[in-house]
């Protein structure tokens, strides 16, 4: 992991200690609303539909065993309403007892950060200063300004990577924080980055999508996609360079976000992200960002480019930990203890297929603990279970996790020998559900139980759906398949990039779902990402179970020999899927769907 230097460590002190002097001046009334309102909200603070929602950065998924305890402490100590705001949170949704407002818990999410729902302003300050003890902190987790870069979960240790993304993704993250230019865009900014074969970041769909490539003299270097995005337009980026040099990575997005922060639309922001920017400039776009490029290095001499001693700095930082009480076994032989021990053991047996991932050191893997199980939110970790996953990372995985893009966390260096030892003790806090990549191993965003934006709730469904989806035997055969629940257009739950896709509409004030077939981020076979199609009208909440057992019995029925999911959509085409879901639909919801 990256050491923050001294000054690293001051600049986030220096940030909370910045904030808590905003929030007396506004409780004070020295500060107005109006002006508050950017303060905190460039510190991660948002005002959701019930209560105060914070999102920590964690850059490229990246967190310690240390940090995971100040987030349960947070979770414990704060992250609970006062109880006539939860009341009315409960009945406002009109499911008083229902079980999809929890409390005292974070939330992972999709772009490897951590969310918490329910800490009220008037604490927010004791959370800075908390989060800021172990480097931790909210800047620039919302805002017009480039967001959290985000990689694989896998970075650095994938068999199939050609370079690691990490120090490239911790450059960008020094030199886009509290970059002055870049602080008011017309709309937020994303970028991605993968150094595998096998894009496991979603780049495609990011504002910029950077794939770490060598070209055929061994020099490495970025391809640039632009434009990506998802909401109401879903987009995949356009190609713009195939090959730039590496150290010149942020002067060329320098370039990027200059011409787009000149050219992008700030009167519409349904039409302000740098997607509709370059659909509709096109070339001109491309153009535009050579010529700034060249004037950066030309006239401006290069300012950021990445000289060869800063980047082995920070390199430094991402070598492989040293394992203690445990000795290097020949390869053949630690395979041979696992065999016997999931020939022994069923369930250890199919987690070792779904949660366990070769790791480059033939002695180590990585592992998926799953927070994906009956009764809790896709994602959410209370605070006991975060206090009992920094316990196991200190255990296995040398003081290390990641967050990964499906709500999960990855431990990236547990020893093979200790893989039994691991799921034993995961399967008594819950985490070791073998449904890594399958069904129940959903994405979805908090929808309308906490978000004041969505239409409809998410939470509720993918409870129906994971309650419906039980039997492992039943998961297996069905096969690796995404799916991804938002619960509204804004796609926090990334339902364009779905196997199936679920979205939340509002029709009359009442909540009805959209479903989607054949998206994909990027990290399938065919390692293009692709928006899904809808398929027929939208659905109410009650018949959305039924829509996907229909959508994946005549998957089953269709498929050819070793088919998946995605591929059989592919080659039959939407039709029969679409004539599936009819016969799902209730007879007294027709009328309405298709009013």
């Amino acid at each position: 992991m990256y050491q923050y230097t001294e000054f690293d460590t001051q600049f986030v002190q220096q940030r909370a200690h910045q904030f808590r002097d905003q929030l007396t001046r506004w409780q004070t009334g020295k500060l107005s609303e109006d002006d508050f309102r950017p303060l905190r909200l460039q510190n991660g603070w948002y005002v959701q539909r019930y209560a105060p929602m914070l999102r920590v950065a964690v850059p490229y998924g990246e967190i310690a065993s240390r940090q995971l305890r100040v987030l349960a402490q947070i979770a414990r100590e704060y992250d609970e309403p006062e109880a006539a705001v939860f009341k009315s949170a409960m009945e406002g949704q009109g499911k008083l007892g229902t079980t999809f407002l929890p409390t005292h818990c974070a939330h992972f999410t999709t772009r490897t950060n951590v969310q918490f729902n329910w800490i009220p302003l008037s604490k927010s300050a004791d959370v800075m200063d908390l989060l800021a003890s172990v480097n931790l902190h909210g800047i620039q987790t919302s805002g017009n300004c480039i967001r959290n870069t985000t990689t694989d979960a896998l970075a650095g240790i994938a068999v199939d990577e050609i370079v690691d993304p990490r120090p490239y993704a911790e450059l960008i993250r020094q030199w886009s924080t509290l970059h002055p230019e870049f602080a008011f865009l017309p709309r937020k900014f994303k970028i991605a980055i993968t150094g595998a074969k096998d894009d496991r970041a979603a780049t495609g769909w990011h504002d910029v999508g950077l794939h770490l490539v060598k070209n055929d003299a061994g020099e490495i270097g970025f391809k640039v996609f632009v434009g990506g995005g998802m909401g109401r337009t879903p987009v995949i980026g356009t190609v713009i360079r195939e090959f730039l040099p590496w150290n010149q990575i942020m002067n060329y997005i320098e370039a990027i976000v200059r011409v787009y922060n000149e050219h992008g639309r700030r009167d519409n922001k349904y039409k302000a992200r740098i997607k509709i920017l370059v659909k509709s400039e096109g070339q001109q776009y491309i153009d535009d960002v050579e010529a700034e490029y060249r004037q950066i290095l030309e006239i401006d001499g290069g300012p950021h480019t990445i000289p060869q001693a800063e980047f082995d700095r920070v390199a430094a930082c991402f070598v492989a930990p040293q394992l203690a009480d445990v000795a290097d076994v020949a390869p053949e032989a630690l395979q041979a203890q696992l065999d016997a021990q999931a020939a022994e053991h069923v369930m250890f047996g199919r987690w070792l297929k779904r949660n366990v991932h070769a790791h480059q050191n033939p002695q180590l893997r990585a592992v998926t603990l799953s927070f994906k199980r009956p009764g809790q939110s896709p994602g959410d970790a209370t605070s006991d279970q975060l206090i009992a996953l920094a316990n196991l990372v200190d255990k296995y995985s040398a003081g290390e996790a990641r967050v990964t893009h499906d709500q999960n966390v990855l431990l990236p260096w547990v020893h093979a020998s200790r893989l039994f030892a691991l799921w034993e003790e995961a399967k008594a806090l819950g985490l070791a559900s073998a449904n890594v990549q399958l069904l129940t191993d959903m994405i979805a965003c908090p929808g309308g139980d906490f978000c004041a934006l969505a239409n409809a709730r998410s939470l509720p469904i993918a409870e129906a759906i994971t309650q419906r989806y039980q039997d492992l035997d039943e998961l297996d055969d069905i096969g690796e398949i995404d799916l991804h629940i938002s619960g509204c257009i804004n796609s926090c739950g990334h339902h364009h990039s779905g196997h199936i896709g679920i979205l939340g509409v509002d029709k009359d004030g009442k909540e009805w779902y959209q479903v989607t077939l054949g998206g994909s981020d990027g990290s399938d076979l065919s390692g293009a990402a692709v928006a899904g199609k809808v398929i027929g009208p939208s659905f109410s909440a009650a018949e959305v179970p039924d829509v996907i057992e229909a959508v994946l019995g005549t998957y089953r029925d269709l498929r050819e020999s070793g088919e998946t999911f995605q591929n059989t959509v592919r080659r039959t085409g939407l039709d029969p899927f679409k004539e599936a879901a009819k016969t799902a639909r209730h007879p007294a919801t027709e009328a309405l769907a298709t009013a």
